[in-house]
């Protein structure tokens, strides 16, 4: 039973992850149709995280107590009714279309809380030999769902401004009733609790060690960037190349596709070459040069090659932050550590989307990526400093 439970946990995150990916792309070209303002818009992007971030530990502790697999039906079920929302709030115009709108993606937020519980679910089920590589599961389903969600997106926009949602709606049904009937219950006497957000004393204890603070902080700066290009890039497009969403999908899955490649088999081989220290360093320079230049590349070809700079210094960011934040992290105080690491990003992905869509549609659309991209090589300049030099580091 345990190897079908890992397929059924994986497609469960991979087509979760797909109906985020079809939608998400599309929110800022369907946040301009209704006349949000730029912080509205900012909010509407947020508001999935933070109601992520909120309802992430309330899942854990409910399956904790009545088991994995009610849970995740329940939730699976309530992003259902989130996409349908969502498709109902594209065809009304106005103020309430909008409202429609962010109460789809709030409510998707309280839903897509479960990958605590699939992680939980993963652990009850593996030895813990096999435990690390059955989560890089979790981590392929997400890369996979955001390559193939923006060019369902992409594809399915054709139809009207209703149908990504609708198709949404209809993968994450699909899903339920796979998990219904498949997915058997893991939860047993003694089993592995869910994993919860750290607490005000897990984050003093955790920054109280210089190295682990530094690599969060960079975290917090690089998630804080990326969130530029994901909040803005279909408004960017569509002013620059009038494109319609269902390019800006494409355009997405162009930079999910050179993720998934690098995250996918190159990132071993750059490591090695280059050690931890010196790629975070080149990956905050690339981001930086793509995030500036995208604004200034009125043809395609040039902006899609300031794009994929983009992307290569996006992907090649996260492994070796975390694998350095493992490596100074006491052995017992791995998963807090990680944790701390994790909501940084969560909170970075709440402030992040009002900070940009505020800067693009209020006062310049190139203003969010000139910042980010300053922030992103300001942060190279600490990867140089303070990791790659040794005798910054030892002081």
């Amino acid at each position: 039973m345990k190897r079908p439970s890992v397929i059924i946990i994986f497609l469960t995150v991979f087509f979760d992850l797909i109906g985020f990916g079809i939608v998400m792309p599309l929110l800022p070209l369907y946040s301009e149709k209704f006349g949000a303002s730029g912080f509205e818009l900012g909010l509407i992007i947020a508001s999935f995280s933070i109601m992520q971030l909120f309802f992430s530990p309330i899942w854990g502790r409910i399956s904790d107590r009545i088991g994995r697999r009610p849970v995740l039906l329940l939730s699976i079920s309530g992003g259902v009714l989130a996409y349908i929302i969502f498709s109902i709030a594209s065809m009304i115009s106005g103020k309430t279309g909008m409202w429609l709108l962010l109460a789809s993606r709030s409510f998707a937020g309280m839903c897509g809380g479960n990958i605590n519980v699939a992680q939980a679910y993963i652990a009850d089920i593996s030895p813990p030999k096999d435990r690390s590589a059955r989560m890089g599961l979790i981590g392929m389903a997400f890369s996979l769902g955001f390559i193939l969600g923006p060019a369902l997106g992409a594809f399915s926009a054709k139809w009207g401004l209703s149908a990504p949602g609708w198709v949404a709606a209809g993968i994450c049904s699909t899903n339920l009733i796979l998990a219904f009937f498949i997915l058997p219950e893991s939860r047993r006497g003694g089993s592995s609790k869910a994993p919860q957000p750290p607490t005000l004393v897990q984050w003093i204890q955790t920054l109280k060690h210089s190295n682990i603070r530094l690599l969060i902080i960079l975290f917090f700066l690089a998630t804080f960037s990326f969130t530029c290009f994901e909040t803005t890039l279909a408004l960017l497009a569509q002013r620059m190349f009038d494109f319609d969403r269902q390019h800006v999908g494409y355009l997405f899955t162009f930079t999910g596709v050179i993720s998934a490649i690098i995250q996918g088999g190159l990132i071993r081989r750059l490591v090695y070459y280059f050690g931890e220290p010196k790629l975070i360093f080149l990956s905050f320079i690339t981001l930086g040069i793509g995030l500036a230049c995208l604004p200034h590349m009125g043809k395609l070809p040039l902006f899609l090659l300031a794009l994929g700079i983009m992307a290569v210094g996006s992907s090649t960011n996260r492994p070796p932050l975390f694998g350095m934040v493992s490596l100074y992290s006491p052995a017992d105080e791995q998963a807090s550590v990680l944790g701390v690491a994790q909501s940084a990003g969560s909170l970075a992905r709440i402030v992040g989307p009002v900070f940009a869509s505020t800067l693009f549609i209020q006062f310049r659309p190139a203003l969010p990526y000139w910042i980010c991209g300053g922030i992103a090589l300001f942060s190279a300049f600490l990867a140089r400093r303070y990791l790659i030099d040794p005798k910054a580091r030892r002081s």
